[in-house]
């Protein structure tokens, strides 16, 4: 029995050497998904119908993102330490919804993907606080930490919005 099943998640949660690990195992799950493999890691059949799901596992750690849609969607993602959830976040959000034009929506994703791969253990939880290129921006605003936050991530062109993301989420205790 490790230390995590021996003193429970709430008496851990005080250590930072815990929580670094679960930024870190973030971080690498999250650029084995969607930011670094878009659709392609999508499992063969998921838990519910129309979803998609991706998944990373690095036991201890299993990190599990449900959606469904893409012009607008909504998401679960979950880490489970041991096979107990032990963080979740929420978001829902996508493009205008005057952005119809399949190749603009195309473009939108592969740059939201570009700016995701810049995830860090510092910032979690979805890209970095800032991002550009090819003509657009990129910009995360999030409040709280680990155990208890939320933001908003937004894509820019030419000073125009495309693409609006809420999100937040925590330690489940």
């Amino acid at each position: 029995m490790d230390q995590f099943a021996a003193e429970g998640w709430n008496e851990l949660i005080s250590h930072p050497d815990i929580l670094s690990d679960l930024a870190a195992f973030l971080v690498e799950a999250k650029r084995r998904t969607y930011a670094g493999l878009d659709d392609d890691a999508t499992i063969a059949a998921p838990l519910l119908a129309g979803s998609k799901q991706l998944e990373h596992r690095a036991p201890p750690y299993a990190y599990r993102d449900i959606y469904f849609g893409m012009e607008f969607f909504v998401s679960q993602e979950t880490v489970s330490r041991d096979d107990k959830i032990i963080w979740s976040m929420c978001y829902s959000g996508g493009a205008r919804s005057d952005v119809r034009d399949h190749d603009t929506l195309l473009r939108i994703y592969k740059f939201l993907r570009q700016a995701l791969l810049g995830v860090s253990v510092e910032l979690p939880y979805r890209g970095p606080t800032a991002f550009a290129a090819d003509g657009m921006t990129y910009r995360n605003e999030a409040t709280g930490s680990l155990d208890r936050f939320h933001g908003v991530e937004v894509i820019a062109q030419g000073g125009g919005i495309l693409y609006e993301l809420r999100y937040s989420g925590g330690l489940v205790r």
